[in-house]
């Protein structure tokens, strides 16, 4: 038997919504959703259920809210110091901005926060979330319960929409080209936690793709993983080149750590591309002011923000269904030739 997701609300569950379908009143729910006395155990629990089905927070602004008031998203980011976030995040804002929505951010990357702490957080003053969220798409959903929820780079789960990207795609152009310029000691650099050499198992979804078109083509290459800055990058890197200088090749799990890869090999005393070719991956603007200039498998930020905002205005408007095909988008990127590789 199929089942068809519920429409999401265009606008948030009231305290009179919940206040109806549970056939109580609004004081009732006010001491239910704050924990206050003078209401039986079994009401609590019944209204929070109903609250929950229906996607009511109380909300630290509801006294400000009135009838018609602007749609408020929540956007919850990783890491703002990594520039791709912000570039993506200014494309969400400004086209949230046109359609007179009102944007929360939360950059929930300190103090061990995860994404799932970032909706959290979020879920009393929002209508709707877009995120990266690191995994914790189900767990979201259900905390916005009927609200509707777009994560990016991850499997959705429940969540009401989502945005991949076809990793293998990028990763037959990037190994391909290395390749098609005769690099034959090929090494990827991965993000992660166990920095210097690890085999042969990227642990990321871009690296297994990466993994996969280097195998497929029967290359030499090595594995280098580090944490996802430049600097670990470069460290990484430059331990890695005094064990195998014959590498002539780098793919980068993005243009950040390639930043670090590249200062690794200037440091080294290699040339680039004449001793060793360089590609990274996400194309942000950073690439452009490296020398030489990072040729990266490049996404356009400002098409995922729109997407992102587009996807949204689609859920909310009910003309996309929650969990539908047309709710799961999948974006390619693009090769960008630089001087690099």
């Amino acid at each position: 038997m199929s089942h068809s997701p519920p429409a999401y609300p265009a606008k948030r569950a009231t305290i009179l919504d919940v206040a109806a379908a549970a056939g109580v009143s609004r004081q009732t729910v006010t001491r239910a959703m704050n924990g206050m006395p003078g209401i039986k155990e079994s009401t609590r629990q019944r209204v929070q259920q109903l609250a929950q089905e229906l996607g009511y927070t109380p909300s630290r602004f509801a006294k400000g809210l009135v009838q018609g008031a602007r749609t408020s998203v929540g956007l919850a980011i990783p890491d703002l110091t990594n520039p791709y976030f912000p570039a993506f995040a200014s494309s969400v804002v400004e086209l949230a901005t046109l359609r007179g929505w009102h944007v929360v951010v939360d950059d929930y990357g300190h103090g061990g926060r995860s994404g799932l702490d970032a909706v959290q957080h979020l879920a009393p003053q929002v209508d709707a979330v877009i995120g990266y969220l690191g995994g914790y798409a189900q767990q979201a959903q259900s905390a916005l319960g009927r609200r509707p929820l777009i994560v990016l780079d991850e499997t959705p789960g429940d969540a009401a929409g989502s945005i991949n990207f076809d990793y293998d795609h990028a990763a037959k152009l990037a190994v391909d080209q290395l390749v098609k310029s005769n690099r034959r000691n090929i090494a990827y650099l991965e993000a992660g936690f166990a920095a210097g050499g690890g085999g042969q198992s990227p642990g990321t979804v871009r690296g297994k793709a990466v993994a996969g078109r280097l195998q497929h083509l029967g290359t030499s290459w090595s594995l280098i993983v580090a944490e996802e800055t430049a600097e670990a990058a470069r460290a990484a890197v430059a331990r890695f080149l005094r064990e195998h200088p014959e590498t002539d090749g780098f793919l980068a799990f993005n243009d950040l750590m390639a930043a670090g890869v590249l200062k690794a090999l200037s440091a080294a005393g290699r040339t680039v591309p004449g001793d060793c070719a360089v590609i990274g991956m996400d194309g942000i603007p950073l690439g452009v002011l490296l020398t030489p200039q990072l040729s990266t498998m490049a996404l356009d930020l400002r098409e995922v923000g729109r997407a992102a905002v587009e996807l949204l205005d689609g859920l909310l408007s009910g003309s996309v269904i929650p969990g539908s095909e047309a709710s799961r988008l999948t974006l390619r990127h693009q090769l960008i030739h630089r001087e690099t590789a």
